[in-house]
């Protein structure tokens, strides 16, 4: 990767990307208030288990497919994994939390792009050959996150693989940082359970890049029910 790629995937994978992540926990309040969580090594069997099975590897997957579609300008496929992605959700919380964060990023873009556009270089790196990007007021209602990241990945040129290696990582390192307000955990213990998770952050993208259309699913009943209850709870820290 060269090192404008590198730098374009640190910022579009921080923690201070303003989408408004660090606002959900994506039921682990929930889970954490009715006891299921309550230390690291939990959040960390929880969390190990969402990357393998659960929706977060699902949308790392469609992501996949966003990237390839964006790349080549094919608005209808991103149209059509944006619907599939949104069908997909198994909450109305999930889907609107994917939809909130995805319009933040599009939004994001646009404003880096009209910058970019009266800036002299190297600024003006930032803007994307017309053939890579949509326009966009293009699924600015109802624009999944892993939809929008895939639009910006594609854009800043950052390869497939350490796009969803980013996307993984930035995921895990959202609820690790809720896990340590919510149950609650040290800095230090929240970037252990971090370091434990790579061997599988790697794996996953590593299966997530293979995986054919026919073999796209997910076993998330457990967050769905969390997010449900979540919901309903009556004290909460976290956006529902």
């Amino acid at each position: 990767m060269s090192p404008s790629a590198l730098l374009r995937l640190l910022q579009l994978a921080s923690p201070t990307l303003p989408v408004g992540a660090y606002s959900y926990s994506e039921g682990l309040e929930a889970l954490v208030d009715s006891g299921s969580i309550n230390g690291s090594e939990r959040l960390q069997h929880w969390l190990t288990q969402e990357l393998r099975y659960g929706a977060v590897r699902l949308e790392a997957a469609i992501a996949v497919r966003g990237y390839h579609a964006a790349a080549t300008g094919d608005l209808d496929k991103l149209v059509s994994w944006n619907q599939w992605l949104s069908a997909a959700r198994e909450t109305e919380e999930l889907r609107s939390q994917s939809w909130q964060m995805g319009r933040s990023l599009l939004r994001l873009l646009h404003d880096l792009n009209l910058q970019a556009s009266t800036d002299p270089p190297p600024s003006s790196l930032l803007r994307p050959p017309s053939s890579v990007l949509p326009p966009f007021h293009f699924l600015q209602e109802g624009c999944n996150f892993a939809i929008a990241y895939a639009i910006a990945a594609a854009t800043w040129q950052i390869d497939l693989q350490s796009a969803v290696l980013g996307y993984l990582h930035s995921w895990a390192t959202n609820l690790v940082s809720a896990g340590i307000k919510l149950i609650p955990l040290g800095q230090t213990t929240g970037q252990q359970v971090l370091l434990n998770l790579q061997p599988t952050l790697e794996q996953v993208t590593k299966e997530i890049l293979t995986l054919q259309d026919d073999d796209l699913n997910s076993c998330g009943w457990g967050l769905a029910l969390a997010s449900m209850a979540h919901e309903t709870q009556y004290s909460r820290l976290f956006r529902s």
